[in-house]
Order: C-alpha cells, then structure tokens, then sequence
C-alpha cells in the first residue's frame, strides 16, 4: 500500500491546488450561476474521494467487499469525463487548468494500475472488512477524507443557493442604444446586467470567459471577448467599467501587482479606443475605483471625495492610476463618474459568503484590534450607485460607493456574528496579518472612514443604509 499512499497523496496535493486557486480564486464557481452543474459533479466526485480515502486509511475490502472501493473508481472516471465535457460547454479553461487536469487524469491512471494488483489480491480473500493501520499515512489520509467531505457538502450547499438557469430571453432581441459593461460577469456587473436585460435594454458584455457569459445570459446579452469586434457604427450610449482582478487574493509580489494594474487600465485604455473609434461616442464612463484610493489615513478623520490620495502605498498608487486612465475619456466629451467602492455585500460572492461562513460556525474573527474602519455597501446599493451615476447628467468626478454607515471592525464582525445568533469570540493581531499577508495585510489591519458625500448631495437615497440593516437582509435571505 506504501505506493498506493504515494500516489494518493500526490492526487491531494494537486487536487487541492487545482481548487484553490482555478476553481476558487479564479474561477469562483460557487458563484456563477453556469457554473451550477459544474459544481454538482465537483460535489460527487469529493464525495467519492472522501469516501475512498477514509476506507483505504482504515479498512481492508477483502472478498466481495473489494466491489465497493472498485465501483467508486469506475464511477469517479465517469464523473471526471462529465466533468471535462460540462467545463468546456460552461467556460473557457486557461492552459495551466487544462495542463493540471491532463496530469490529474495521468496520475490516476497511474493509480488504477498501482491498486489493480492490490484489489486482485484482496478479491481472492474470505469476504471480510478487517481494520487496517498504516501509521501515518491512516492518518493524513483520515484527516484528508474528511477535509475533502466538509468540502464536498460545501459545494452541495453552493448548488442549492445557486439559480438553475439564467434569465430568460425576452420575447425579441434588445435595440436602441447599449450599454457596454467591462468585467460583466463579476460580481456588480452580472447583477447589473441581469437587471438591465430583465428590462429589456440591450447590453453589451465584455469579458474574457464569452462562453461562460453565454450560459449565464443566454441569446439577450451580446458578449465580446474583444472591443474591436463593436462595429464602429454601434450606438454605445455608456460605459460601466468594472473589469479588474481581486485585489485581496495571491500576495502582492511585483508580478501580481502588474496583474492588478494591468487587469483595469489595459481594458480602459481599450475602451477609450472603441469610444474614438465609434461614430458616436457613449455620453457617459462609469469607472469602478476603491476607498483604496485614501491608502492608510493617520486619524479617523471622514474622508470626501476631495480628500487626498497616498503616494507610495500601492493600494492609493493603483486606483490613482485607474482613475488617471478613465478621466482621459473626458477629452472626448464623456461624463466620467469614479465610483469608489467600499467592501461590497451580497450574497453571492464578494466578500460576504466567507465572513458568514465563519460567523455560522462560530468563528467570526476581531481584527488588528477592531478599531479601523470597515467601509462597506450593499449589493442592491451598489449597482442601485451605478445605474444612478449613468442617469444622473448633473453628476461626475469622484463618488464614494460606500453606506453611511461606516462601522469599526469590531462592530462590523459583532453584527456579523450576531445576524446568526453568535458572537465574534475570535481575536487576531495585526503583526499576525502582516507576517502572513505583508502589505495586502492593510486591506484587514487599515481602514477609510469614506463617506458619501457626493451620492447624497446628488439625491441618492440608499435603500440599506446601517449595517445591522443590511446584514440582517442578508442573513434572513440565506
């Protein structure tokens, strides 16, 4: 079995790897509406793993018993094959993706050939189910199994909560003037367009993924994976820029901080160039920025719109450049509004789902002292801002996309505890965060008193403005 184990424990190691950081981190499956039965054969195949493991670090299947440890295997090749035909009719897999799988797919082969013998062996034994030690492998392999359960039941959960289709396709295609939506099927942007095509306008969505945009639109959006496919003579009335990737994720390694920079100003600056290539240029760029963009303030001072950036914190160095990139529109005679998000509630992705995962279980967590400020908004308020900010001539410039509200962290993580009946028991010091997570760890340790001057002096009414409002929603619509 000393093989066997080898092996196996090469399959968790890449499997694990393969959904972190693909189908979590990037990805983000157990938000995608497409990604529904995607996730359902995930669950089933982390069911069978679980199983399999548990039963191999504990148990010898002697005799007819073998069948049982058999059949899982054959119909773990089934799911897998289900698997890798739903990814490609769901969405586009980058190349590291399919380079993993191919060696996943390589590995258990190798493993097949590795537990046929052991199997042969076990099948001409009396029929019997004695318990078996291998020291520590029974052990990493029990821990393991379980992990890998807890895991399965979490994507099981992920299925139910997630809707079985996307929206229906209305009676005839969208006309009239588009609206043209970057980053369309992140978390703002799908909600955005959802809301939009339930309506009936036409929406132009531009992404990486256009296969994953299809399943989770349907015929209603048309989905670009490159600007220069809009002809010229389209009738783009506004530009929702949203694209980016996660700023709280993988380290901020020189690499990644490219990445970041790169994710937002490089679609932009193509932006800009279809709005010079139109016959008609959008009225108005609503550009997504971040309370990022006050870096570390020293006091607990509001910040305005008119308060100053950071020089030298990357956080204020990569939404200066951001927004540096979307006022260039304003040469053209586009209304640029710079909305600058704090953290953003729902329930289907952002932030929430983890925090309250931590919350149910108990876990809710006091950061750094608790005493920094946590700027947040409500899904429904934000992409309420966003569809304002279009509609709204008179306004431009900088908003803060955050709630009045404003809480310290101790009250956010309290309220949070306390919309599922618990308490935030859990401290973590700030040295803690910075050794882990060095300076990404200002996203937890720091904070930005923002408010939204600039949305309130324009009329906007937030319809979730306190958070024990707004996590209360959230908890009760679970």
């Amino acid at each position: 079995m000393q093989a066997v184990f080898s092996i196996l424990f090469v399959q968790v190691l890449m499997g694990a790897f393969d959904n972190l950081w693909h189908h979590e981190l990037s990805a983000r499956l157990p938000q995608r509406a497409s990604a529904r039965r995607e996730l359902a054969l995930h669950a089933a195949r982390e069911a069978i793993y679980a199983a399999l493991f548990l039963g191999l670090a504990s148990l010898r299947f002697h005799g007819a018993w073998v069948l049982l440890p058999a059949t899982l295997l054959v119909v773990e090749v089934g799911i897998t094959c289900a698997d890798f035909l739903e990814e490609d009719r769901s969405r586009r897999l980058p190349p590291p993706e399919r380079v993993l799988h191919t060696l996943l797919a390589v590995s258990y082969g190798i493993l097949l050939g590795v537990l046929a013998p052991v199997f042969a062996a076990w099948a001409r034994m009396p029929t019997a189910l004695p318990a078996a030690y291998y020291g520590a492998w029974s052990w990493f392999f029990g821990f393991s199994g379980l992990a890998v359960g807890a895991w399965s039941l979490r994507n099981a959960l992920a299925v139910r909560r997630l809707p079985r289709q996307g929206p229906a396709a209305p009676a005839r295609l969208p006309s009239g003037p588009a609206v043209l939506v970057t980053g369309g099927t992140g978390f703002i942007g799908s909600a955005l367009v959802r809301e939009w095509l339930a309506e009936g306008r036409r929406v132009i969505v531009h992404t990486r993924d256009p296969v994953q945009a299809r399943r989770t639109f349907g015929p209603a959006a048309w989905v670009v994976d490159r600007l220069d496919d809009i002809p010229q003579e389209t009738h783009v009335a506004a530009v929702v820029h949203l694209a980016g990737a996660p700023v709280l994720g993988a380290p901020w390694t020189a690499a990644r901080r490219r990445v970041l920079l790169e994710s937002r100003t490089a679609i932009l600056r193509d932006v800009l160039q279809l709005m010079r290539r139109l016959h008609q240029p959008p009225q108005v760029l609503v550009s997504a920025s971040a309370v990022g963009f006050y870096g570390v303030p020293a006091t607990d001072e509001p910040l305005a719109e008119d308060a100053a950036p950071q020089p030298g914190r990357f956080q204020s160095d990569l939404c200066v450049a951001l927004e540096h990139e979307a006022r260039r529109a304003e040469a053209l005679g586009v209304r640029v509004v710079r909305l600058r998000f704090g953290i953003v509630l729902g329930r289907a992705g952002g932030a929430y789902p983890g925090l309250a995962l931590a919350a149910r279980l108990g876990l809710g967590a006091v950061l750094a002292g608790g005493r920094q400020a946590v700027p947040w908004i409500h899904l429904e308020d934000a992409v309420a801002l966003v569809r304002f900010a279009l509609e709204r001539r008179a306004l431009s410039g900088p908003v803060n996309a955050v709630a009045p509200g404003t809480a310290p962290q101790a009250r956010f993580a309290a309220e949070m505890a306390s919309s599922f009946g618990r308490r935030a028991l859990v401290r973590v010091p700030g040295w803690m965060l910075a050794l882990g997570l060095g300076e990404m760890s200002e996203l937890l340790r720091c904070g930005q008193w923002a408010v939204p001057t600039a949305a309130m002096a324009a009329g906007y009414s937030f319809r979730l403005p306190t958070l024990r409002q707004a996590l209360r929603e959230l908890a009760q619509a679970r």
